[in-house]
């Protein structure tokens, strides 16, 4: 799927760390250069103690530094909506700035509409665990958004409901930066325990596995969100009426081996899975696979559409299972 390119427009936001915001008209401008903040992080004061005396791990603050990125014409990032927010976290690597991921913002429910991110030579490494759950806040409001459209620190999402991240925790495991930018509550979606806890780590761990084999890709792409733009595909809402509950989950897959492009992608029913008996979990996921166009007609998302065209049109209809082990 082609849309006409488009222009962003920066509108600054400051707190702990600044990023753009990303407005969009109909201008055939194709610069689509983005100006933000990338953080590293300061761990020499990590601990403070709480009104009970106990230590709890403080988040590591950030530190900044000006970067300038072609985010919104990476492979991963899809087309963005009219009147929707683009953001992306980054961190700095030594002496290179890496996107963490990027996603684009409803700011009208307090959700993501997407994520996107890439495992590549920079980012597919495993050198730290998962930030520390005594952390706190745990789940912070993001400094990115202006703090208007921010939602509350580890605001809860009602009994049931868990914070499941929609870019994994163990999706950036390459540096304490990166994987504490998944901890933020614009990365947060409402998805129910069982679901979040057993069924859909299915998938997070299929896309993991993949991305971090180099004889499977050079590159993997992925896109990943849940349904929250028409009330078909909404479960309901929770936040006191301001979070929606997504009733499909998705993930899109771009792989990129010796020049070669192939996609993938999964549509999952948000619901309660007897995982107990699930025996075959490939042939469970199997049955969750879609092309990329299928995806698109579902979502009314417009998915690597800074692919050449005439290799667009073509792995976006096809999908080939046994190419990705199914």
């Amino acid at each position: 799927m082609k849309h006409t390119a488009y222009k962003y427009t920066i509108v600054a936001a400051v707190a702990t760390a600044l990023i753009a915001v990303v407005a969009c008209d109909d201008d055939d401008d194709d610069s689509n250069i983005i100006f933000g903040i990338a953080k590293t992080t300061d761990i020499t004061d990590d601990t403070t103690s709480d009104n009970n005396g106990s230590d709890n791990t403080r988040t590591p603050k950030p530190t900044a530094a000006r970067t300038t990125i072609n985010c919104a014409s990476r492979l991963e990032v899809p087309a963005i909506k009219d009147n929707k927010c683009f953001f992306y976290h980054s961190s700095i690597e030594g002496t290179d700035t890496i996107v963490t991921y990027s996603f684009e913002y409803d700011t009208t429910k307090y959700h993501s509409r997407w994520i996107a991110f890439r495992f590549d030579a920079a980012t597919r490494p495993k050198n730290v665990s998962r930030k520390d759950n005594r952390a706190v806040p745990q789940y912070p409001h993001d400094d990115v958004l202006p703090m208007q459209f921010a939602i509350d620190d580890d605001e809860s999402f009602g009994a049931g409901y868990d914070h499941g991240h929609l870019c994994a925790s163990a999706d950036r495991l390459y540096s304490r930066a990166a994987n504490d930018n998944t901890f933020y509550m614009t990365n947060m979606s409402p998805q129910l325990s069982n679901f979040n806890q057993k069924y859909w780590t299915y998938y997070e761990e299929y896309v993991q596995n993949k991305g971090r084999d180099i004889s499977f890709a050079d590159t993997l792409y992925v896109v990943k969100g849940g349904t929250i733009d028409t009330d078909e595909n909404i479960l309901g809402y929770t936040c006191r009426g301001r979070i929606p509950i997504p009733k499909y989950y998705y993930m899109a897959l771009l792989k990129v081996k010796n020049n070669t492009y192939s996609t993938l992608a999964f549509w999952i029913e948000h619901k309660d899975y007897d995982t107990k008996n699930i025996t075959d979990k490939n042939a469970e996921m199997k049955s969750k696979i879609v092309s990329i166009d299928q995806l698109e007609e579902y979502t009314g998302i417009d998915f690597f559409h800074n692919l050449p065209d005439n290799i667009e049109e073509i792995v976006e209809a096809n999908v080939t299972p046994s190419a990705w082990g199914f």
